[in-house]
C-alpha cells in the first residue's frame, strides 16, 4: 500500500494511492495515518482502492504520517558519505534529533533561516514505527515497521558544525524535514537494502547513490535504538545519506532563495521544493 495525507497544513486527510497512481480518499475508514491506525495497517489491506472516492485536482501532500512523537536521525551512516566528509565510520550509530516542528510536506518550500549561509540537502531513506518497540531483537525488528518513506534531511551546516553543542539546532529549522509523499508498506518496497537514491539542485545531479552502502541497516537500527528508549507508532527514523551533499564539494555548494531541489528513492516517490528566505 501507498498511504498519504493530503490537504491544507494542519488539516490533512488520509488517502491511498491506487494502481493507476491516482489519489483516493480514506476518510470514511480512518481519521488519519497516525497512532493506532499504524498499529493495524493490515485492516486497510482488504480495501480495494478503486472503491474509494477519487480526489480531484492536485491537492497538497502533507507529511505521510501524523502524530509523530520522535524524529530520529542517524549520522554518517553511509560509508561513501563518511569518506567525503573526511570522517571515519563510527563504531556505533550517531544519533541526533530532528525536532518535529521541522516536519512538512514533500513539496513544501525549504525555508532558509535568517543569517543562514550554509543550508544543505540530504536525500534519505526513512521508516515509520508501526508498533511499540522496546528491547527489540534484530530478528524481530521488522515487525515494528509500518512503512518506508522519502526524507530530505535539510541541514544548516554552520549551525550544526561551527557553533558548538549538538547537531539538532542545525537540523531542526522550520520545514527542514520534508517527509513523503507516500508511506509505503514493507511488502510493496521489497528489498529496502538496494534502493536507488538521487537528488538534483536546479536540474544538476548532486546525489546518486544507493541504500546498499548503508553501514547500519534498518533492523539493526530498530534494535539498537530500542535498547535506549521506547519507539512508538508514528516515530520517524531517517537513516543517513549517500555522498553528494553540498558540504562535500570543493568549494562547498549551498542553497539560496530560488533554488529548486528535486529528489527521489526507488519505490518511494519524489519530492520537489523551492528555497525561500525566512521572513
Amino acid at each position: 500500500m501507498k498511504l498519504v495525507r493530503y490537504g491544507a497544513r494542519g488539516a490533512e486527510k488520509p488517502g491511498m494511492i491506487d494502481a493507476d497512481g491516482a489519489l483516493r480518499d480514506l476518510s470514511a475508514h480512518v481519521s488519519d495515518i497516525a497512532g493506532e491506525v499504524l498499529v493495524n495497517l493490515s485492516a486497510l489491506k482488504d480495501i480495494d482502492p478503486a472503491t474509494l472516492p477519487l480526489v480531484e485536482g492536485n491537492p497538497r501532500y502533507g507529511a505521510c504520517v501524523g502524530g509523530t512523537g520522535k524524529f530520529i536521525c542517524i549520522g554518517l551512516n553511509y560509508a561513501d558519505h563518511a569518506a567525503e566528509s573526511g570522517l571515519e565510520v563510527p563504531p556505533e550509530p550517531v544519533i541526533f534529533a530532528k525536532y518535529t516542528s521541522a516536519i512538512c510536506g514533500p513539496n513544501d518550500d525549504i525555508i532558509i533561516p535568517r543569517e543562514s549561509e550554509k543550508t544543505d540537502w540530504e536525500v534519505e531513506l526513512g521508516f515509520v514505527i508501526g508498533k511499540k518497540a522496546k528491547y527489540v531483537s534484530e530478528a524481530d525488528a521488522m515487525d515494528h515497521v509500518a512503512g518506508f518513506c522519502l526524507i530530505n534531511d535539510v541541514s544548516e551546516r554552520s549551525y550544526q558544525i561551527e557553533r558548538s553543542g549538538q547537531w539538532s539546532k542545525g537540523k531542526s529549522s522550520d520545514n527542514f524535514g520534508p517527509t513523503g509523499p507516500w508511506l509505503v508498506t514493507p511488502d510493496e518496497v521489497g528489498d529496502f537494502d538496494n534502493l536507488g537514491m538521487w537528488l538534483d539542485v536546479n536540474g544538476e545531479r548532486m546525489q546518486d547513490g544507493s541504500s546498499s552502502t548503508m553501514v547500519y541497516r534498518v533492523p539493526f537500527l530498530i534494535s539498537y535504538l530500542s535498547q535506549f528508549f521506547t519507539l512508538h507508532p508514528g516515530d520517524i527514523i531517517s537513516t543517513g545519506t549517500p555522498p553528494g551533499v553540498g558540504l562535500g564539494f570543493n568549494p562547498p555548494k549551498y542553497l539560496k532563495a530560488g533554488d529548486v531541489v528535486e529528489l527521489g528513492i526507488d519505490k518511494l516517490g519524489t519530492q520537489k521544493q523551492t528555497c525561500v528566505n525566512d521572513a
